[in-house]
């Protein structure tokens, strides 16, 4: 009987201490899903590198099958390009793709999407993801670091010019149509002071 009682006991502890296990590395996982899922908002005071106004230099990145596209070339007058970086691991980026391919087909504007990680992990993301494949993904860590994107979402909008419009991290449909409203907005100021016409894709 004392035997059978310490045996139950053995059983409840070692149930006990795998259940406080479990139990933490649950909260680790909620705390990461927290974290990369939490709305990020506006993170104007977090930039660096190149900022609205200046000027992207002329960098030739490949796409996924090794065709080059050069980004930071002069486009025809009045077109905005797209350039929204994502990368394999954020769940968020797949939340952002198909609300910024509506946008930009909804304003006229060319997207491109900027991959972040190993070629194959940037393949499997684009074969699991319909909506992903109909747009040209690019590679390479350069205009990354030119631009300085540390966190993902982030979008970035260039005008025919070649001259970032609009630069932010977004999540959100309303976040993506307010730094559309900011480039094109930006543009029409900087024209109107200049003196300038120009028809803007809106």
């Amino acid at each position: 009987m004392v035997l059978a009682l310490f045996l139950w006991l053995t059983v409840l502890s070692i149930l006990a201490i795998g259940l406080v296990v479990v139990l933490l590395a649950l909260a680790r996982q909620i705390g990461v899903l927290h974290e990369r899922l939490a709305p990020l908002g506006e993170q104007q005071n977090s930039h660096t590198g190149l900022e609205v106004g200046q000027l992207v230099p002329r960098l030739v990145l490949h796409t996924l099958d090794g065709q080059p596209l050069t980004v930071g070339d002069a486009l025809p007058a009045g077109r905005f390009q797209l350039l929204v970086f994502v990368a394999p691991e954020c769940p968020v980026c797949k939340r952002v793709v198909p609300l910024a391919k509506q946008a930009a087909t909804e304003r006229g504007m060319d997207l491109l999407l900027i991959g972040d990680g190993p070629l194959p992990e940037l393949k499997a993301m684009v074969a699991e993801r319909p909506e992903m494949q109909d747009l040209p993904l690019l590679t390479g860590v350069e205009l990354g670091l030119v631009l300085q994107i540390n966190r993902l979402p982030a979008m970035v909008v260039l005008d025919d010019r070649g001259t970032i419009r609009a630069k932010d991290i977004v999540n959100t449909r309303r976040q993506i149509e307010g730094l559309l409203d900011a480039a094109t907005a930006n543009t029409t100021q900087e024209l109107a002071h200049t003196g300038v016409t120009s028809h803007v894709a809106v």
